[in-house]
């Protein structure tokens, strides 16, 4: 079969997202890596997916569940999912541990080494990064395709985002889980969901979707950058994509979520609606715009402080 040529306009990924449920920031560091991976990847790639008749070019969205990463390829502009593949970490477990190892070593010849010492590990730098992309090309080939280059720099990210998975299954978990809903995903309820993750640690599982789905918003990435909290990770999400089918609480922002939460019949302990301004019907200089997402974020985070407080284990 003769190799495929690609598109260099079409076959190729323009954003990347991380799950902010499974896949967790623990430093600056931690989060500054996977973004200089993200960086790389969308900088230079070729890659497409197989077996589907929809025209790049395509958002990624990457989430780990038990064992597996779950490649989600999605429309770039609305977010529509395109198709999503579960990739099983097992016969990368010794290439990861290896990729850590070179690591190190050659920071450490670049510190104190020669130039030989240096050149020998570099070799084998780039010796497992070879092996690792044909394995990547080997368990994804007919399903999504990409060049070796992409292969490498998809495996570099897959390893900083790998060891920092969270591997709380929302199924099993003993944790109590909440999830807000709003009219499109792309406010309201990320908001909520990652402030919920920021105020309460380790004591519930805070998820996030839409009645409908929507586009990534500028400005609740630069609200939120304010508290550290990176929302360039996230991807709008319906209901009808959950994985999770239970829930202890669900918080609805918006009307259309009210209905859509009632219509579709989610299995909820508790139902709460928290009728919500939404700030994108704010017009004005880019100034009075950011203030309302402020208003936003500041009224949700006490309104979450407020009401999760006494019932969420100390």
């Amino acid at each position: 079969m003769a190799e495929h040529i690609f598109d260099k306009t079409g076959d190729k990924i323009v954003s990347v997202t991380l799950d902010p449920g499974t896949i967790i920031s623990l430093s600056q560091d931690e989060a500054h890596e996977r973004k200089v991976a993200i960086y790389d990847l969308v900088e230079e790639n070729a890659f497409y997916p197989a077996r589907v008749k929809v025209k790049g070019p395509f958002a990624l969205h990457m989430s780990i569940i038990d064992n597996y990463v779950v490649f989600d390829v999605r429309n770039p502009k609305n977010f529509e999912p395109i198709a999503a593949h579960y990739l099983s970490l097992t016969p990368f477990r010794g290439l990861i541990r290896d990729y850590f190892r070179v690591r190190e070593s050659y920071y450490e010849a670049i510190k104190s080494g020669s130039p030989h010492q240096i050149e020998a590990v570099d070799m084998g730098r780039r010796g497992l990064h070879n092996d690792a992309a044909e394995l990547l090309r080997s368990r994804l080939n007919n399903k999504l395709e990409m060049d070796m280059g992409t292969a490498r720099r998809l495996f570099t990210l897959l390893c900083a985002v790998q060891p920092y998975a969270n591997r709380i299954d929302s199924r099993d978990g003993k944790l109590p889980t909440i999830l807000f809903v709003c009219s499109m995903n792309s406010v309201r309820s990320p908001m909520a969901a990652a402030l919920a993750r920021l105020l309460f640690p380790g004591k519930l599982i805070s998820r996030s979707a839409g009645a409908r789905s929507g586009q990534a918003d500028g400005f609740v990435h630069a609200a939120m950058e304010e508290l550290g909290i990176d929302m360039s990770v996230h991807t709008p999400h319906t209901m009808d994509e959950l994985v999770a089918t239970r829930f202890d609480m669900v918080i609805t922002l918006s009307n259309e979520a009210s209905e859509a939460v009632a219509f579709r019949k989610i299995d909820a302990k508790m139902v709460e609606h928290w009728p919500t301004e939404d700030p994108t019907l704010i017009e004005g200089s880019r100034e009075i715009r950011l203030a309302a997402y402020h208003q936003l974020r500041d009224g949700l985070k006490k309104q979450i402080i407020d009401r999760l407080t006494p019932i969420l284990p100390d």
